[in-house]
């Protein structure tokens, strides 16, 4: 059985949360979240401030800004995850290129398209790294990058390159998009 301190924590945090709910739907809704991860959003966020509750001082606006924070964590990973989808699709169909299927080639044809459209850096850019399957490191040393920055960079084309599929309606794309 629970002891008297114990039931008075969990009461507090119980109408804290119910206090609160108004403004982390809003959170929820302004980031967009899907309503079957909003759930572990929450849980990681109370978690966080079970293993820090020394340290909080002030637990609403805590919170909030840690809420805040892990919908926006929850995006960029999501993002992170199309990237490295399209990343794999890219050396997928630029690797070699005479055993193509009918289908793979289609794909390729339609991947050629959609760099096409994207801006000349951004068309080097993969070209090098994906279709003659240099390192970042090479990359960097061929367009005159600093090496340091070529991830980065790389993955601003990539996410360019994701959106350009997405709208040509690239099969998968949209997929890839939502389960990323």
């Amino acid at each position: 059985m629970k002891n008297l301190r114990e039931k008075t924590a969990d009461s507090s945090l119980d109408e804290m949360l119910k206090a609160l709910e108004p403004q982390m739907k809003h959170i929820l809704y302004r980031y967009r979240i899907p309503e079957q991860d909003a759930e572990d959003l929450l849980q990681q966020t109370l978690l966080t401030l079970l293993y820090k509750r020394h340290e909080i001082q002030k637990p609403e606006p805590w919170i909030l800004a840690t809420f805040r924070n892990r919908c926006i964590m929850y995006w960029r990973s999501r993002q992170s995850q199309l990237h490295q989808a399209v990343d794999t699709a890219i050396l997928e169909l630029f690797a070699e290129p005479g055993s193509l299927s009918q289908e793979s080639t289609e794909l390729s044809h339609d991947l050629e398209k959609a760099i096409a459209r994207l801006p000349n850096r951004c068309q080097r850019i993969l070209r090098l790294r994906y279709g003659l399957d240099y390192r970042p490191a090479e990359v960097a040393e061929a367009l005159g990058y600093k090496p340091s920055s070529i991830r980065k960079i790389t993955n601003r084309c990539l996410a360019a390159l994701a959106k350009q599929l997405i709208v040509a309606g690239f099969p998968g794309a949209k997929s890839r998009a939502a389960s990323a």
